[in-house]
């Protein structure tokens, strides 16, 4: 059986007892999600100090698939799915405690769509992307933070020319715009993004008939916003392209096309951009793995390629540290998360060699330095 280490270090997870932070602004607490299908069981914690670029492992929990996880605004919870199959793919609330990296599980509750792989929340609601399901389910909060059972579900559809990828409908991501007023889902298999409208009085989302229809042949993936919350970015899964959007109450206007995967490979994955909004990253997965480096046109939101760091295997996710000085890689194939410390002049990555090895992990998030709230 595998021996979940850092390498740097030499710990083994199985001798570590939960440890309590050191009294660092640089300290963040880390998650990683993981698929347990291997010898990884669950969602593991971390101390990461944004500053050094060193990892020390804290704890871990057990729950099936947790393939995609955030925490809620304070950090003192966490949303994870269980990226299932079956009947049984679920989300689940835990509590977190950000000094010492344990957790407990709060509740469960079914998606009612199956694999579900992306998760997110603005406080008083919880949305999952289920793949193959291919539906979106909406999940109020109750005072707790704990998640009520489903409200509804919005289904997808399939309309894609890809008879293989797009045969059936498949959520992707689903995120709340900067504003608070919608919910924009990727709908994969019809090439298109969906809007919902957020009401404050309303208990559930509704449709809208706004959709912003993406070339066909894409298969959008994830989807971000720019800090000033005036440009959105779309990754293409299936077409391996970003696509560019100017974001103005709930319209997104495409202004730009541009190449992510330039080996086709159809695998394109995750998109995020520093946190001072001038570089965009996206990870492109099944020939040539690694992360494709945007700058960003502050006048118009235009995108210029810089360069290109290869990784491990299956880059399925990665996330930035808050200071934008680290860029960490979750190589799922390679069975390790890969540290690059981020030029914040030119945008370009270098592998510090600091490499966290874990089996399969699918899913990176940070909270607040945990000596804060």
């Amino acid at each position: 059986m595998k021996t979940f280490l850092f390498c740097m270090l030499g710990l083994s997870i199985a001798a570590c007892t939960p440890k309590k932070a050191s009294n660092n602004q640089d300290e963040l607490a880390m998650l990683v999600g993981t698929y347990t299908n291997g010898t990884s069981k669950g969602i593991y914690t971390f101390r990461f100090n944004q500053e050094t670029g060193m990892a020390t492992p804290l704890d871990s929990i057990e729950l099936a698939n947790p393939s995609y996880l955030t925490p809620s605004e304070d950090g003192k919870l966490v949303y994870a799915v269980s990226e299932m199959n079956d009947s049984t793919a679920s989300l689940n609330t835990l509590s977190f405690d950000k000094e010492t990296g344990s957790m407990r599980l709060l509740n469960t509750e079914l998606t009612l769509g199956g694999d579900p792989c992306y998760v997110a929340t603005n406080g008083s609601k919880v949305v999952t992307a289920n793949y193959s399901g291919g539906n979106m389910s909406v999940f109020s909060l109750r005072k707790d933070g704990t998640a009520t059972p489903i409200d509804t579900l919005f289904e997808g559809t399939a309309t894609g020319p890809d008879t293989i990828r797009q045969n059936t409908p498949h959520i992707h991501c689903a995120v709340f715009s900067p504003d608070g007023k919608y919910i924009f889902a990727t709908d994969f298999s019809s090439d298109r993004i969906l809007r919902f409208v957020l009401h404050p009085n309303a208990a559930t989302p509704h449709p809208s008939m706004e959709t912003t229809d993406i070339e066909a042949d894409s298969g959008p993936r994830h989807l971000t916003f720019s800090p000033d919350g005036k440009y959105a970015y779309l990754i293409t899964e299936l077409s391996g392209k970003v696509i560019a959007f100017s974001y103005d109450d709930g319209r997104l206007n495409q202004i730009q096309t541009i190449t992510a995967d330039t080996l086709a490979a159809r695998g394109s994955a995750d998109i995020h951009l520093s946190p001072d909004g001038k570089y965009l990253y996206a990870s492109n997965r099944l020939k040539g793995d690694g992360i494709a480096i945007f700058s960003v046109n502050p006048q118009n939101g235009n995108l210029a390629k810089v360069g290109y760091q290869q990784t491990g295997i299956h880059p399925r996710n990665f996330n930035i540290t808050p200071n934008g000085k680290f860029l960490l890689v979750a190589c799922r194939d390679s069975n390790i998360i890969q540290v690059f410390q981020r030029d914040e002049h030119t945008g370009l990555l270098s592998d510090i060699h600091r490499d966290i090895i874990l089996d399969k992990p699918v899913c990176i998030q940070f909270t607040n330095s945990v000596n804060n709230p």
